[in-house]
């Protein structure tokens, strides 16, 4: 009797695990955490399937790089530095975000751009803008 009671616990502990260990809640999903300053370093698009990334043309020359700034309450800041009316003038625009799975929402001023994550570590974020195709590469 004492011998039944020991092997159903040892059973019931060994499903409780299995169906505690579950990994499908975030299957294809990179779990490292969005929130930070992103730099601008890299645009381009898919061609033929190949990714051809180059040096962005809205990063000011002398002046900082373009930035996503993500943080934890889920508002965004987009920060253009441009050299049109004077050296390196910083212009910040406020929004939101949401991150569903791998997919990036982000409204900024009225406009709402969803984007596929493509890469995310600790120090690069790769976003494909799914109505566009444009590739944008951050570091931090």
């Amino acid at each position: 009797m004492k011998t039944k009671r020991i092997l159903f616990g040892l059973l019931l502990c060994i499903g409780v695990f299995t169906i505690s260990c579950s990994s499908d809640d975030n299957e294809g999903e990179t779990l490292i955490p969005l929130e930070s300053k992103w730099d601008l370093v890299k645009v381009g698009t898919v061609v033929d399937g190949v990714e051809n990334l180059t040096d962005p043309p809205q990063n000011a020359s002398g002046c900082r790089k373009d930035y996503l700034d993500l943080k934890l309450d889920n508002t965004a800041t987009m920060g253009d530095y441009d050299s049109t009316i004077s050296a390196c003038a910083l212009t910040e625009t406020k929004g939101i975000y949401s991150r569903s799975h791998n997919d990036l929402t982000i409204s900024i001023s009225g406009t709402t751009q969803v984007s596929d994550i493509m890469n995310l570590t600790n120090k690069e974020l790769k976003l494909k803008n799914k109505a566009t195709g444009v590739i944008s590469v951050y570091s931090r």
